[in-house]
C-alpha cells in the first residue's frame, strides 16, 4: 500500500506518533478502534518494508493481536510459529528445551488456524520487514495518517510540555498529545532532556545478519518450531527462522570482549558461528544476505516516561536485554496502555495526574522486572564469567539486602509479584522459574508450600492503593496492598486467596474451602483454567513476596509440590525422533 506523506505547512491532530514500528501502529489502532473520532498521525523516517531485529514474540503479543483485530492476518502472512526455544546454557553443556506447550508438541492442523485452541499458547517468529509493514498498513485502514519517508527533524517544547514537531518535508505538526515511539532513537525523549539510568552492569554489543536455506533444527507439527539460544562462553548466538528460506542469526557479547579483541564484529561474528557446532551445521548449505548489523545492546530505562502531553512507548522508554525475548512484548503492551491512557484522560473520568503515574509505574516495573531476571538469568550462565555480584544489586533495587548467593536464590524463585499480576517474572510463571532451578542453578530450590502447613495473611507495614487495570478499552481502577517495591493486587486468583486466608490459616482448612469454590464453579471454564491452575503458583508468590507467614505444625500433614511443570525438558531432536519413528 502506498503511503505518501501530506504536503499541508501546517498539520493539526489529536495524537502525533513518532515512529511507524509496532509500537505507534498498535497505539494508533488501539485509538482508532476505541475512539474512531481522533484524528491520529504517524510519522515514520523510513518506508517500509525495512529489515528490523528484535523478531521472537512472546506469546502474550497474540493476545495483544487478537484485541487489535489483526491476528488473522499476522498468521495468515505464515510465519514459523514458535513453540519456545532450544538452549545451551546453565550448569550444563547439555542442549534443553522451555516449550510454551506442555511436552513441545504442536498439534498438526492447517494454517492459516483461528486463534483458539493451542494456538493461544504459542507465539511467533516474524520477518519484521513484513510484520512492521501489516500493522502500519492496518491502523491506516483504521484511520490513521500514515506518513513514510518523513522523519522529525525538531521538537518544539515549552518547558516540560510539546508544542510542535517540525518534519523533514517542511511541515509542522501541532496534537494535543505527543507519542514518542521511535525506538532505541528517543527523539522526544532525548529532546526533552529526559535522564536515563543503566541499572545493571550489562553491556554488550549485537551483530546479526539474515540467511537464506539455513536447517530449521527443528519442524514440529505444521510449521512450528524452536528458536536457538546457545552460548559460546563468551556471548551467545540467537537462530530465529521468520519463514521458510529465510533466518535471523546474531551474536551477543560484552562489549569489553569486543573491545579487548581487537577484531571487527563480523569477524567474530563468523567465528562464532562457525566454532559452535550446531549453528554451524545448521548453516552448512545456507548463504548469507551480507546485511550485517550492529548495535549497542544496553538495558536501560528513563527516569520519566509521561509529561504535560508526552508519552514514551515501548524501547523509547526503556530496554531489557533479548536474552529473554521480551522487547516486543515490552512495546506492544506499553503502546496499548499509552492508548488506553489517552483515551481515559479524555473522557475525565478519572484524575489525570494518577492515570499518568499509573503508566510509568507499570512500564517502569516491568522493564526493571525483565532487566533483574535477565541479569539472574547470565549471573546463572556457568559458561560466562561468574556475575553472581550483580544479583544482590538486583535485590537492593528492590529493598532487600540480600547477599549474592540469597538474591540468587530469591531471584530463582521469583520473589514478587509483578504488575501484569504474574507471579514470577519476564513473562515467565512463579513455576516456571522455579523449574528453571534444574538447568540454571547450582543450588537446590524449594518450594516453601511443600515445607509448611501453617499459613497466616502478613499486611503489617503495608497500605490500601489504587492500581490501574486496563481491559476494553479503559483503565479500571482495583484495590491493592503496596509494602516497599512489593505490591499484591487483589484482583483474580490473588483476591480469592486472600479472603480465603482471612477466614482459614491451615492446609486443611484451605485446601476445603478451595475445593468448596471449585465445586461451585464447576463448569465456569475460565474459572477452572485461569484460577484453579494458578493458585499453587499464586499462593507461593504471596509466600515468597511477605504476603503469607508460613509455618510447620508437625502434627498436620504438608502438601508436595514439584518444582518442573513439564514446559522445560531436556532437549529430544524432534527431527531424528520423526525419522526413526518413520524406520520402525
Amino acid at each position: 500500500m502506498w503511503r505518501g506523506p501530506c504536503y499541508n505547512a501546517h498539520m493539526n491532530c489529536d495524537v502525533a506518533v513518532i515512529g511507524g514500528g509496532p509500537g505507534g501502529s498498535t497505539l494508533g489502532t488501539f485509538l482508532r478502534k476505541y475512539d474512531p473520532k481522533l484524528k491520529v498521525e504517524i510519522f515514520e523516517r523510513e518506508v517500509f518494508p525495512r529489515d528490523h531485529v528484535g523478531e521472537s514474540h512472546l506469546p502474550l503479543i497474540s493476545y495483544y493481536l487478537d484485541e487489535m483485530g489483526v491476528w488473522d492476518r499476522i498468521e495468515a502472512a505464515g510465519f514459523p510459529i514458535k513453540i519456545g526455544a532450544t538452549y545451551k546454557w546453565g550448569k550444563t553443556k547439555e542442549l534443553w528445551d522451555f516449550d510454551f506447550i506442555l511436552g513441545g508438541k504442536l498439534q498438526d492442523e492447517p494454517r492459516p488456524a483461528k486463534f483458539e485452541g493451542q494456538r493461544r499458547y504459542t507465539a511467533f517468529q516474524v520477518d519484521r520487514a513484513h510484520y512492521d509493514e501489516i500493522l502500519l498498513d492496518y491502523a491506516q485502514e483504521l484511520g490513521c495518517g500514515v506518513h513514510e519517508g518523513v522523519g522529525v527533524t525538531k521538537v518544539n517544547r515549552s518547558g516540560d510540555r510539546v508544542d510542535s514537531l517540525e518534519l523533514s518535508n517542511g511541515e509542522t505538526v501541532t496534537a494535543r498529545y505527543y507519542i514518542d515511539a521511535s525506538g532505541h532513537t528517543g527523539i522526544l525523549r532525548r529532546a526533552l532532556d529526559v535522564p536515563v539510568e543503566y541499572p545493571t552492569g550489562l553491556q554488550n554489543i549485537a551483530v546479526w545478519d539474515y540467511w537464506q536455506n539455513a536447517r530449521w533444527a527443528e519442524n514440529i507439527g505444521i510449521g512450528g518450531t524452536r528458536v536457538q539460544v546457545i552460548s559460546v562462553g563468551y556471548g551467545w548466538i540467537w537462530f530465529i527462522p521468520l519463514g521458510p528460506t529465510r533466518t535471523s542469526i546474531g551474536l551477543i557479547m560484552p562489549v569489553d570482549y569486543y573491545k579487548a579483541s581487537k577484531k571487527r564484529p563480523e569477524e567474530l561474528y563468523m567465528q562464532a558461528l562457525s566454532d559452535e557446532p550446531r549453528i554451524s551445521e545448521l548453516i552448512r548449505e545456507a548463504t548469507r544476505e551480507f546485511k550485517l548489523a550492529t548495535t549497542k545492546d544496553w538495558s536501560f530505562l528513563a527516569r520519566r516516561l509521561y509529561g504535560e502531553n508526552w508519552f514514551l512507548v515501548g524501547e523509547s522508554a526503556g530496554f531489557a536485554d533479548p536474552v529473554l525475548a521480551a522487547g516486543l512484548t515490552i512495546t506492544h503492551g506499553s503502546a496499548r496502555e499509552a492508548a488506553f491512557t489517552i483515551l481515559e484522560l479524555d473522557r475525565g473520568w478519572h484524575e489525570a495526574a494518577w492515570l499518568k503515574e499509573e503508566y510509568q509505574k507499570l512500564q517502569e516495573n516491568r522493564v526493571r522486572n525483565h532487566q533483574r531476571f535477565a541479569a539472574y538469568w547470565y549471573s546463572a550462565n556457568e559458561q560466562f564469567s561468574d556475575l553472581k555480584e550483580f544479583t544482590s544489586k538486583i535485590a537492593d533495587m528492590n529493598g532487600l539486602d540480600l547477599s549474592p548467593e540469597k538474591a540468587w536464590q530469591w531471584l530463582a524463585q521469583g520473589g514478587f509479584i509483578d504488575d501484569d499480576h504474574v507471579a514470577g517474572t519476564a513473562t515467565l510463571s512463579l513455576s516456571a522459574l522455579k523449574g528453571l532451578g534444574t538447568y540454571l542453578t547450582p543450588m537446590e530450590i524449594r518450594s516453601p508450600l511443600g515445607e509448611n502447613n501453617v499459613f497466616k495473611l502478613n499486611l503489617e507495614g503495608a497500605k490500601k492503593v489504587r492500581r490501574a487495570k486496563y481491559e476494553l478499552g479503559g483503565v479500571r481502577r482495583f484495590v491493592a496492598y503496596q509494602r516497599g517495591a512489593m505490591t499484591l493486587p487483589l484482583e483474580g486468583v490473588f483476591e480469592m486467596l486472600f479472603n480465603v486466608l482471612k477466614e482459614h490459616s491451615t492446609l486443611e482448612e484451605i485446601v476445603a474451602e478451595l475445593n468448596r469454590i471449585a465445586i461451585s464453579r464447576k463448569g465456569d471454564k475460565e474459572f477452572e483454567t485461569w484460577y484453579i491452575n494458578r493458585v499453587p503458583v499464586a499462593f507461593e508468590a504471596m509466600i515468597v513476596g511477605g504476603w503469607i507467614d508460613a509455618s510447620l505444625d508437625p502434627e498436620k500433614p504438608v502438601m508436595p509440590v514439584t518444582s518442573n511443570t513439564g514446559v522445560m525438558h531436556w532437549h529430544v531432536d524432534t527431527n531424528e525422533a520423526l525419522r526413526k519413528i518413520a524406520e520402525s
